[in-house]
């Protein structure tokens, strides 16, 4: 557990060279979360950082035989019990100690990488010696000499690979920040001459956010990265005169992934005919709430048409490196997304459990992951096109979309919880525009108005706790409105309206 630091990749990658494999943990989890990382990935060890020394402290007496390492460490008397100093076991070492070298496959596990855990715990996903060097090949979409600027935490694959990676595998200068910073991320590319720079999540955005409308001349050409949503995509190039964004899909979790390399705005890419050969990735009709890919009569999973959403499954090949599935950990994880039998008897898919349509020309675009997908009056609603209008009427603040059920009502009734510094919410200039841009089945029921919305460290909203939260203003304390269509108007939510909603009496 280490800040970004050069220290942090001498570390894992010293490691990895002697065999012991790393397990890249998040440095904002706590407590039971931090607990379960450790324990999934089976750690005998953990080096952490000083400033993490206390988090440490909470967790260590349900370890009986766990090793600790601090760097920098703290003096004796305020370090922990048996805590080792790293820094001074390092200098200790004699440099000409003779290491044995290790033969490693291209399979072996070189370390584990864990899902965002915006869903529930993190999940240890493996990543082998071929699947870093094959995620890490965007370099050779990138001018040589490239100066990448990282601000992704290294504990995440975009910051540990996408961006590491390039100077690790491809010789490429990579320049690292501590911590993002939405305020200094021009001065930073200015000052350290990045002319290529990572994004993820809402990153752009907040950039956007931060920025006056002043000319900034910086040398950035390219932007990497992925999930950059449209309406951002198109304000950020126009804004900074980006030439190109090369928006990809990938997940550490799973096989496959596209890069867009053709500007098209919104899309992931698209699989040219030797890759729709070699390596399917074909969305499928799935169950709403199963998550599972819908059968035929045949028992084989159904195509989606052109513009038809349907879960991305990649074929399972060992011919590949980037193509094998390397999973989790845990085998019971990993067994639950694979799908056997597809199209043919014996073959194998994974179950991305995200939902992507192709359009015309083949381009691929991400629509929304499976949980966040909802049906409403027979309806499906997709989370990502609702934000993206919200996001678009309330000029950059942060919004999320997610399913409520409600009583006797079939499917999940649709609720935003919208930011706003000072809590107040134009309400009949944000229906108005929810009315022009959505079908009325998309139009959130229940508008939550609050200060800010958690997230994740790698900048993605957070809705699992909003989604338990729901309307429930005997428990929410922040302004929740809902839309009246006796009154055609978003009101506040009484305890009396919300008594109706809940003994039915009020028709929705």
């Amino acid at each position: 557990m280490l800040d970004n630091c050069p220290e942090y990749i001498c570390l894992w990658l010293g490691l990895a060279q002697i065999g012991v494999v790393p397990a890249l943990i998040n440095t904002n989890i706590v407590k039971d979360a931090l607990v379960h990382s450790l324990s999934v990935a089976k750690c005998s060890a953990v080096i952490y950082g000083s400033n993490y020394g206390p988090t440490i402290n909470d967790i260590a007496k349900q370890f009986t035989n766990l090793e600790k390492y601090q760097l920098p460490c703290k003096t004796a008397d305020e370090g922990l019990s048996g805590e080792i100093d790293l820094r001074t076991e390092l200098r200790n070492i004699d440099p000409y100690t003779f290491i044995q070298k290790l033969k490693f496959r291209r399979n072996d596990v070189l370390m584990f990488i864990f899902t965002s855990g915006t869903t529930g715990l993190p999940k240890a996903a493996l990543l082998s010696h071929a699947k870093y060097s094959l995620l890490s090949s965007t370099a050779i979409l990138l001018p040589p000499n490239s100066v990448i600027y990282c601000p992704m935490p290294l504990y995440h694959a975009s910051g540990s690979v996408l961006g590491v990676g390039q100077a690790l595998i491809w010789g490429n200068t990579v320049v690292l920040r501590k911590k993002f910073s939405a305020s200094n991320f021009w001065s930073d590319c200015i000052q350290y001459r990045c002319n290529v720079a990572q994004y993820i999540g809402e990153m752009c955005r907040y950039v956007l956010s931060a920025s006056d409308d002043k000319k900034i001349n910086h040398p950035v050409k390219i932007m990497y990265g992925n999930g950059l949503k449209p309406h951002v995509w198109r304000q950020f190039n126009s804004k900074f005169g980006i030439e190109r964004v090369l928006e990809f899909y990938g997940a550490t979790d799973c096989n496959g992934s596209f890069v867009n390399l053709t500007n098209t705005v919104g899309s992931v890419g698209y699989l040219p005919l030797l890759l729709k050969f070699l390596c399917p990735m074909v969305p499928v009709k799935f169950d709403r709430e199963t998550g599972e890919p819908l059968r035929d009569k045949n028992g084989r999973c159904i195509k989606c048409r052109t513009r038809e959403p349907g879960v991305l499954i990649v074929k399972i090949t060992n011919k590949f490196g980037l193509l094998d599935y390397e999973g989790y950990t845990n085998k019971e994880d990993t067994n639950k997304k694979i799908v056997k039998n597809a199209f043919k008897i014996g073959d194998r898919y994974c179950n991305t459990g995200d939902v992507f349509e192709i359009d015309e020309d083949g381009d691929y675009y991400f629509i929304d992951r499976i949980g966040d997908t909802f049906r409403w009056k027979g309806e499906n609603v997709s989370t990502c096109e609702v934000e993206d209008v919200i996001n678009n009427l309330i000029h950059l603040n942060d919004a999320t979309v997610f399913g409520v059920q409600i009583p006797s009502a079939e499917g999940r009734a649709g609720m935003a919880a919208i930011v706003s510094d000072d809590l107040e919410l134009d309400t009949d200039h944000l229906l108005k525009g929810l009315k022009e841009n959505l079908p009325s089945y998309a139009i959130p029921l229940f508008i939550r108005v609050m200060k800010s919305i958690p997230v994740t460290s790698t900048f993605k909203l957070m809705k699992v706790q909003l989604r338990t939260e729901g309307y429930n203003v005997n428990f929410v304390k922040d302004k929740i409105y809902f839309y009246d269509q006796r009154c055609d108007k978003y009101v506040l939510l009484s305890l009396d309206l919300y008594d109706e909603i809940m003994r039915k009496t009020l028709k929705l």
